[in-house]
This record gives structure tokens, sequence and C-alpha cells, in this order.
């Protein structure tokens, strides 16, 4: 008895914190590029050289090591930072490329487009994602649209290792349709009530506490929509009207701008003694 109790407390036993590559040493969050040493398959051959972050360190009963990772380029990465099975791949130290990125490259910002593209100007926040998708922005942001997914994008909030987050969405306000608005919401300590088909961004933030998550820095880049439809509409509309459409380039150049800005900020306060 006492060996079996022995067997299971070594495959509970925590792997090392960090492990040593080269000159650089690999921990939770570190960046490498995958290198498989035996190419034996289209698998391997499909990860050879892709970007990915360390998302932990294991260790069998015979001491080896395993970093496990998650690949950036996977639309399901936000499943692998939680442990998920299918999102999560595995590779020997000498199986991986340190990557010593600047901390500008390092400071991961999620950018979420949030909406209903089924009714009308509430899928604002989705068109907007889904073109800042086609553009070419630093490595370390991620775009990904979420539609009326929002716990999963809780999730992806409280799990995701993000430090901001951006999300798009319709914000009626009462100004004429069309207007841009840049809001930083804020959540009572008591609003943590989980509503599964809630997707405005108190609302998810509210969903981020329910799970006992802490949200990192949230902005939304919000529209005033010209029409204001419910699941309830006997009509689907797919389209955005015309002066929530024009918003979208005004939108784009704000969310650039505010990616520059958070960027920036982050590495100014790295670098500060």
């Amino acid at each position: 008895m006492s060996d079996r109790r022995g067997y299971w407390e070594e495959l509970e036993r925590p792997g090392p914190d960090a492990v040593t590559v080269g000159d650089t040493e690999l921990r939770a969050g570190s960046r490498v590029r995958l290198h498989p040493r035996s190419l034996a398959d289209v698998f391997d051959a499909a990860l050879d050289g892709r970007l990915a972050v360390v998302e932990g360190i294991e260790e069998d009963m015979e001491g080896r090591v395993q970093l496990t990772v998650v690949v950036d380029e996977d639309p399901g990465r936000d499943l692998g930072m939680r442990r998920q099975p299918g999102h999560r791949f595995f590779f020997a130290p000498d199986e991986v490329e340190p990557i010593d990125a600047p901390r500008a490259e390092r400071t991961r910002v999620l950018v979420a487009g949030i909406g209903n593209v089924f009714l009308g100007d509430d899928g604002w926040g989705v068109a907007l994602a889904d073109r800042l998708a086609r553009r070419e922005l630093p490595g370390a942001v991620e775009v990904v649209d979420y539609g009326i997914r929002g716990m999963d994008l809780a999730y992806a909030m409280a799990d995701g290792g993000y430090d901001a987050v951006v999300l798009l969405d319709a914000a009626p306000r009462g100004e004429p349709p069309g207007t841009v608005y840049l809001i930083e919401p804020e959540v009572d300590a008591g609003e943590v009530a989980i509503d599964t088909h809630g997707m405005d961004p108190v609302k998810v933030l509210a969903m981020v506490h329910g799970i006992g998550g802490s949200p990192p820095r949230t902005l939304v880049v919000g529209c005033e929509p010209a029409n204001r439809l419910d699941a309830d509409a006997e009509e689907l509309v797919v389209e955005l009207t015309e002066p929530v459409r024009a918003a979208l380039t005004e939108a784009e150049r704000l969310v650039e701008s505010l990616l520059d800005e958070l960027l920036t900020t982050n590495e100014t306060e790295v670098k500060e003694p």
C-alpha cells in the first residue's frame, strides 16, 4: 500500500517552475518557436516553425521534462490557456527555440468583437473585428470574433493572461448614429451574476467576477447604432445601416492608435526603475 501511495504522490508532484534552454530561462508565459525533432508526420510538419506560449512545465516519474505550449495561430488558443485538451501540445526543451521578444511584443492585448450579426447594427463589433483581423497588427495582439459567446469571452479575460482587453461593440448612448466612443466600463463589487446570454461589456465584466476572475484593464470601442433589434425580432437583418458602416473606418484608426498606446505604456512601465 505504501508503494501505491508513493506512485500517486509522484503523479501529482508539480513540475519545475522554469527550465533553461541555451542561455534562456523558460517559464509559464515565455514565448518560443517550435521545432519538432522527428517531423515524423503531417502534424509535426504543420507545427514546425510556429510561435507558441509556454503554458506550463511538467516532469514525469523518470525526470523527463516537457513544456506544454499553446500555439499562437490556434483559433482555440483561449481553450488551451484554460488547460482544455486538444489545444495544448507537449515538447521537449530541445524542441523549442526561445524568443527573446521586446516587452512591447510580450504585452498581450485581446481585441474582441461582440454582437449578433443577425440583428442589424448589433453586429458592428463583429464587423470591426473582421476588418482588424485582416490588418498587420503587433504579434501580441489577438483579434477574436466572440459573437454572442459571453462565457467564452469571460473565461478568456479571466484566464487568458492578457494585459489589456479592447471590446468592440454597438453602444447606444443617445448620440447620432455612427458616433464612435471610447469607454472604460466599471462593474460594482456586488454585480457578479453570471448571465451566459449577456454580451454587453458590463455583463461580460460581471461574468468574469462571477467565475472568480479578475479582468485586465478593459476598454470599449463602441458605435451608436441606428437600429436596436432584439432576439424576438420577426425578421433577421444581416446588414449594418449606412452611418454605422461608415463609422468602421474611423473605429479602425482609433483601435490601432489605442493599441500603440497600450503597448507603449506597458513597455515604459517595465523600464522604469
